[in-house]
């Protein structure tokens, strides 16, 4: 691990800017460039196949108002390469690989536009062990493993995210509690490290696995390494009262990044509209999770760059943050 990078302050970085905008779903911009992700290896497969598709992709969300890039290795790992023949050493480089064209494209975003907004940030994305699997799972949490064995699955990934220099882990589109849980557990071992994490929620109330998100809210805000907790990939119809479900039970920044609103079918890899395209997108939820507590808003599946520039021109009419009502932190 990069031992010398100094870990994220993001309390600081909102208090100097009211809301960050994430970026969106990036398999269907590299799909739009002319990518067929029709692999157990999904995105990740272009790590090794066409990079420049994935750094042309995080490009054009920062150029459409993104300060935060999710880096291509949710289903990145050394089981999911070693299956098309990539050896360990390979792997691990595929995976720093993420973090460098999210960085080249951060930089290259920046060079044109000088002095205009915050300093793109990329966050390493630490997908669930379901992602690995491909068959569905990673959208239920139904699926057992051991706890030393999700160490282990897990621990290459983030060793190789970290000592690429990415400026937080993004533990999202998590089904399961206990899988969060021994994410956590695994950061203690990187004392540098801070994350987000993020839930898959199937309903207004409750994680896909059917956990409550009020108590996983409630455990998350004690752990220190956690910096920001909250829902992604998640239909925009829960997501209001899923940040209200959250905000009682913690004093730290909310991140949503839902789906277009489409479901997924996991036995026929794609996604349909349930229910008529609403002209309105995401735009008019903005300012309501944000009086909600959400601090970072943006896309996952099926949105695209213009639905963060939607975000990104929200933002810039959005008042004062409010007086929290959520808890105060326990001394």
């Amino acid at each position: 691990m990069n031992q010398h990078r100094l870990p994220l302050d993001l309390a600081s970085l909102l208090a100097e800017q009211q809301m960050l905008v994430v970026d969106g779903g990036l398999s269907n911009e590299v799909e739009a460039q002319g990518a067929t992700l029709a692999t157990q290896l999904w995105s990740a497969r272009l790590l090794l196949d066409n990079p420049e598709l994935i750094k042309r992709a995080h490009r054009a969300y920062f150029d459409a108002g993104a300060d935060v890039a999710i880096t291509a290795s949710y289903q990145a790992s050394l089981e999911g390469f070693a299956a098309i023949g990539v050896s360990e050493q390979q792997a691990l480089e595929l995976i720093k690989r993420s973090v460098s064209l999210a960085r080249e494209a951060a930089d290259e975003h920046c060079h044109e536009r000088a002095g205009a907004g915050v300093r793109p940030l990329v966050a390493g994305s630490v997908g669930p062990y379901g992602a690995y699997l491909a068959d569905g799972s990673e959208y239920s949490g139904d699926y057992t493993i051991s706890e030393p064995l999700l160490k282990a699955f897990h621990r290459p990934r983030i060793d190789a995210l970290l000592d690429a220099g990415v400026d937080i882990l993004a533990i999202e589109t998590q089904p399961s509690f206990s899988e969060v849980v021994t994410l956590v557990r695994l950061l203690e071992d990187y004392p540098q490290a801070r994350a987000w994490v993020t839930f898959s929620a199937r309903n207004g109330s409750d994680i896909n696995d059917g956990t409550p998100i009020a108590e996983c809210a409630a455990w998350l805000d004690e752990q220190p390494q956690v910096v920001a907790l909250g829902v992604n990939c998640t239909q925009p119809e829960f997501i209001s009262s899923l940040l209200g479900q959250l905000s009682p039970h913690t004093c730290k920044p909310l991140v949503v990044y839902p789906n277009s609103g489409e479901h997924y079918d996991a036995q026929s890899k794609c996604w349909s509209p349930t229910a008529a395209p609403d002209s309105a997108g995401l735009s008019q939820h903005i300012s309501k999770w944000y009086a909600l507590g959400a601090r970072l808003i943006g896309g996952c599946c099926r949105t695209t760059p213009s639905d963060i520039a939607t975000i990104a021109a929200a933002r810039s009419v959005l008042p004062p943050a409010p007086i929290s009502s959520r808890r105060e932190p326990t001394p």
